[in-house]
């Protein structure tokens, strides 16, 4: 049996327009990616969490981190030498409080760091903390002064 001419002419060809679904994709792309919220992984955050069937471990937490508001550098001069104090805890090398502010730095750079410098502390100590705490890339970087001063 043959199929009328009539009938074939007006039947088209099925065909699906990709071109314009593409573009939706992509714009639906982009919006859930602008959108999106990154945030810090959990792991970085100190938790006491304790599962049942687990051992309690307790971790001391660095007093660096556990307060993360500010960052005190003290600067003294005991003895014909610097001596470093960050946030109430002695350091007798410049590479020691590097290390501290490296830390912070790599959980918060734009965390305020405040220097107290003493009076006879000489200037190129001062400028080597200052120096290390930019190198380092800690962004608020302040000076303390005395109301009398």
């Amino acid at each position: 049996m043959r199929v009328p001419s009539r009938h074939a002419s007006s039947r088209r060809p099925l065909s699906v327009e990709m071109t314009p679904m593409i573009d939706v994709i992509f714009q639906l792309l982009i919006f859930f990616i602008c959108t999106s919220s990154f945030l810090p992984p959990e792991e970085v955050l100190p938790t006491n969490l304790s599962l049942p069937g687990s051992t309690a471990e307790t971790v001391p937490i660095d007093p660096i981190r556990q307060d993360l508001d500010e960052i005190v550098v003290k600067l003294l001069w005991r003895s014909g030498a610097p001596r470093w104090e960050v946030n109430s805890r002695q350091y007798a090398r410049l590479d020691d409080v590097g290390g501290v502010l490296s830390a912070v730095a790599g959980v918060q750079v734009d965390l305020p760091v405040i220097l107290e410098i003493e009076a006879a502390v000489p200037m190129e100590n001062v400028i080597d903390v200052y120096d290390l705490c930019r190198r380092i890339g800690l962004q608020r970087v302040q000076f303390a002064a005395s109301l009398g001063a």
